[in-house]
């Protein structure tokens, strides 16, 4: 029998949703890992069974990625440690910002994506990872800057058929992409702009909050940027504005439907001073045509004022024929869509700050 899981890790720990395929009705439990800062999660649907992942970082004990084959009701850590950078790398790991199973053709194959911004693969099935030390040495890590979130890879999107072709999104160094499985990696992009450098149109240096793709077109990428909302046809060689119809092109997370390559969603906020719903109002902005154009979805959701933007990975979609939308806000509430976005149920309020959110039915 099919059920839906819904992972949400908040800055004092992890809630597990459990709910029937109709995602109709939830129940949480939770907090798992209390007080951990939990700030990605993941879940791996290609075995029979399947893994979740949550990547805490404790104040005492600092950054781990652990895995439950049980939905979450037990949890593993290699006892000598999930991730951690070698020593001749000379740095720190100060946290998880994203946790990604490759295709279905890659079995066991996990990435994560850290602060400061380095790209882990794990072969292992997320038990233990490696750093990816073609880009950990690229020539222009000296460069990449520290957006007000800290500098980090906060999106990794392996190509679903391609295991030698991975895109990642980092703050502030913008898009970066390899064709050959690691060995090299370039910048994606032309046509992100980057108003707050001398030059805005620069090679590298744009402070990408968000990318995403849907499986089926994976050379079509979706971008939310500090400033700007993006669409790219060719893997990130060029990108164009898709903002037009949005009442803001600033925000932080961008997703896709899980059946529908056309249909994107965006959280759109009042840029830089006060960063909060444009309108002081609740509304997630869903593009069927690829950004062509944008339609407010707002019922179910409050629409007193509210203040509390969405961070870049509290936004998801889950796998269902029926596609079902999450958003998690940070002053601690959950909203869930069953049909796509065009209706909304309050799963939870009162959490902690809302910092990822996952689903999928299995």
């Amino acid at each position: 029998m099919s059920e839906a899981v819904l992972l949400i890790g908040t800055k004092k720990g992890l809630w597990i949703g459990h709910s029937d395929a109709d995602r109709r009705k939830w129940e949480l439990t939770g907090p798992h890992f209390e007080m951990q800062g939990v700030y990605s999660v993941g879940i791996d649907t290609r075995a029979e069974r399947p893994r979740v992942f949550a990547g805490g970082t404790s104040e005492h004990w600092g950054p781990a990625v652990f895995h439950s084959d049980d939905l979450g009701k037990t949890w593993d850590e290699p006892p000598q440690g999930s991730i951690g950078f070698p020593a001749d790398a000379e740095a720190s790991l100060e946290r998880v910002w994203q946790i990604q199973p490759a295709g279905a053709n890659q079995p066991g194959v996990v990435y994560a994506g850290a602060q400061p911004s380095s790209l882990w693969r794990s072969a292992d099935g997320g038990v233990t990872f490696e750093l990816v030390r073609a880009l950990w040495d690229h020539p222009h890590r000296k460069d990449w800057g520290a957006g007000f979130g800290g500098q980090a890879i906060h999106s990794v999107l392996p190509h679903p058929d391609d295991p030698n072709q991975v895109s990642v999104a980092m703050s502030t160094g913008g898009v970066y992409r390899t064709t050959d499985g690691g060995e090299s990696w370039r910048p994606a992009n032309q046509g992100i702009k980057a108003y707050f450098l001398p030059d805005p149109d620069p090679e590298f240096g744009q402070c990408v909050h968000k990318i995403a793709a849907h499986p089926s077109r994976p050379d079509r990428l979706f971008a939310q940027n500090h400033h700007g909302v993006y669409r790219s046809d060719d893997g990130g060689a060029n990108w164009q504005s898709i903002a037009n119809g949005l009442p803001s092109d600033f925000g932080f997370p961008i997703a896709v439907h899980p059946h529908e390559p056309d249909t994107v969603y965006v959280f759109p906020l009042i840029a830089d001073g006060n960063r909060i719903p444009t309108d002081a109002t609740c509304r997630v902005y869903r593009s069927r045509d690829a950004g062509e154009t944008w339609e407010p979805l707002t019922k179910g959701l409050p629409q007193v004022p509210s203040y509390a933007p969405v961070l870049r990975d509290a936004m998801c979609t889950d796998n269902a024929e029926q596609a079902g939308v999450y958003v998690g806000t940070r002053d601690g509430c959950v909203y869930a869509s069953a049909d796509a976005g065009d209706t909304w149920t309050e799963l939870a309020r009162h959490l902690p700050d809302v910092l990822t959110v996952r689903a999928a039915v299995i």
